[in-house]
């Protein structure tokens, strides 16, 4: 099941494009997804829900109150790197579009309206992209391991630290204690 995130501040397209994803075959090649769609009709929300659950693709509306798309996209990706992200927008704006591309490296920039077909595509593309490459960084870690590259800790490390970001890090004391309060200071 392949978990997207919604958002765009007009309920009408949210509405829209839950419907459309709830009827229309999201196939990509061989590969077919079931789609399983949170909307959210503000960035502040759909930010929130990121912070907690974990999502396969990002598709935002470009032009937003208090927060743009790229904006939104840029603080989705620091949350999820790994997650695919798309931008639908009703303005063509090839500067939006650049900062797009070089600040948040989208899928895809859709215009609206959007074309049901291409847009199923784009988001059957982008879904098997992000399926390719984690397979990928999984042969390369297999690879890195078998060459003496790496470890299983180091490997283990890296998937604790994808799923949540700081867990690794420890902070001893001198007396060879874990600091929870890295700003504390034992006397002694």
């Amino acid at each position: 099941m392949s978990r997207i995130l919604l958002v765009d501040d007009e309920d009408s397209i949210l509405k829209s494009l839950q419907r459309l994803l709830r009827v229309a075959p999201c196939a990509y090649g061989n590969q077919t997804f079931k789609l399983e769609v949170h909307a959210f009709n503000t960035p502040a929300a759909a930010l929130e829900s990121a912070r907690h659950e974990e999502y396969d693709l990002f598709v935002s509306d470009y032009r937003m109150p208090l927060m743009d798309g790229i904006e939104f996209l840029k603080a989705a990706k620091a949350l999820q790197p790994d997650a695919a992200r798309l931008i639908l927008s009703g303005y063509a704006d090839l500067n939006a579009l650049l900062r797009a591309v070089n600040e948040v490296g989208i899928e895809r920039f859709i215009a609206k309206p959007w074309n049901d077909y291409e847009l199923m595509s784009a988001i059957a593309q982008a879904l098997a992209h992000r399926e390719l490459l984690l397979e990928n960084r999984q042969l390369a870690n297999l690879v890195r391991l078998e060459m003496g590259d790496t470890t299983p800790e180091e490997l283990e490390a890296q998937r604790l630290e994808a799923i949540e970001p700081g867990i690794t890090e420890v902070n001893w004391g001198p007396d060879g204690s874990v600091l929870l309060d890295p700003e504390f200071q034992p006397r002694g």
